[in-house]
């Protein structure tokens, strides 16, 4: 795995993977099906690798990658040539990108990521109960050089030059409990892990029965989701945040943009964004070599990014 660092104050100019192997199970959110995965420590420069551990082994790993999208429809899924595929990928995404983990080989026994509470929290508490360490390999990052914009219907989703990791979010769900909302965020200084983390993801009454109709949503219910129906949320708890939608959208956001394989240096902007766009955003990206390129953090950065250096207890640098 390389030389591993002892001091990790020094590590959010490195590359980071966890300490040691850590589980969990829980039922998925569209398949209904129980399945447990396992995030192991990574060797430096792999990245974030998925593995079905229920198919033939040469035909098992699925790089996360934007280029291995095969499904935006209703959640982020990522296949390989041999058509294994693993769903609902993006919130365990944002949290290995809130916690700053570059490398890192996901184990997975079923078809699709437990749903667990609907949130990243669960997963950033398992990373935060393997604990990082940082490797000799610097991290390397995409630093956003021009801007880049895509659109669908009503949706857009654009990339712009920037000095840190910065996301605006708008929401457009007039008429119902989820209404317009906005939120703007520099994701430095554990911002993802104070901020979005615990946002849940939702989704409405009627979508629910129409999808439960065509066989999906199986896993789905008040515990894993909020559900809304007009101006009420069914949820007896309510919400966690008063703007909780907006901020899961941007949760998304955060795990589907983290398959690019690298941290991001720009300032992303979404409308109505949603899998598909973000998706988009990424491929319209990486098809013009002009608007971007792969850099390392500057010491400027690095001391922009945290406040006095990352202590061994603290995992969260986003």
């Amino acid at each position: 795995m390389g030389n591993i660092k002892k001091e990790i104050k020094s590590a959010q100019a490195y590359q980071r993977t966890l300490k040691r192997a850590v589980s969990c199970s829980g039922v998925g959110l569209h398949s209904g099906e129980q399945s447990s995965i396992t995030l192991e420590p990574g060797f430096q420069d792999s990245g974030i690798i998925f593995e079905r551990t229920d198919v033939d082994k040469d035909k098992a790993i699925i790089p996360a990658s934007w280029d291995m999208v095969v499904d935006t429809r209703f959640c982020t899924t990522i296949g390989n040539e041999f058509g294994v595929s693993v769903s609902t990928v993006e919130h365990l995404m944002a949290a290995l990108a809130g916690c700053g983990v570059d490398n890192a080989l996901i184990r997975i026994n079923g078809p699709e990521v437990p749903i667990m509470d609907g949130s990243s929290g669960p997963f950033v508490f398992l990373i935060e109960c393997a604990g990082l360490v940082a490797l000799d390999s610097p991290r390397k990052i995409i630093r956003i050089l021009d801007s880049v914009e895509v659109t669908s219907g009503d949706s857009r989703a654009k990339f712009e030059p920037g000095d840190t990791y910065f996301l605006d979010v708008n929401i457009d769900f007039k008429g119902t409990a989820a209404s317009e909302q906005g939120l703007r965020i520099g994701l430095v200084n554990g911002n993802f892990c104070k901020e979005l983390a615990q946002a849940r993801t939702f989704g409405f009454l009627h979508e629910v029965e129409a999808l439960r109709a065509a066989g999906l949503a199986k896993g789905g219910s008040l515990d894993n989701a909020i559900v809304v129906n007009g101006d009420n949320i069914l949820n007896k708890e309510g919400l966690r945040y008063e703007d909780e939608f907006v901020r899961h959208k941007m949760l998304d956001a955060v795990g589907d943009l983290y398959l690019a394989g690298a941290f991001i240096i720009g300032n992303f902007s979404g409308f109505k964004c949603g899998h598909s766009i973000n998706n988009k955003l990424l491929r319209a990206l990486f098809a013009d070599k002009n608007k971007w390129r792969y850099d390392f953090l500057s010491g400027e950065e690095v001391r922009k990014s945290v406040d006095g250096g990352i202590q061994a207890e603290r995992v969260c640098t986003i």
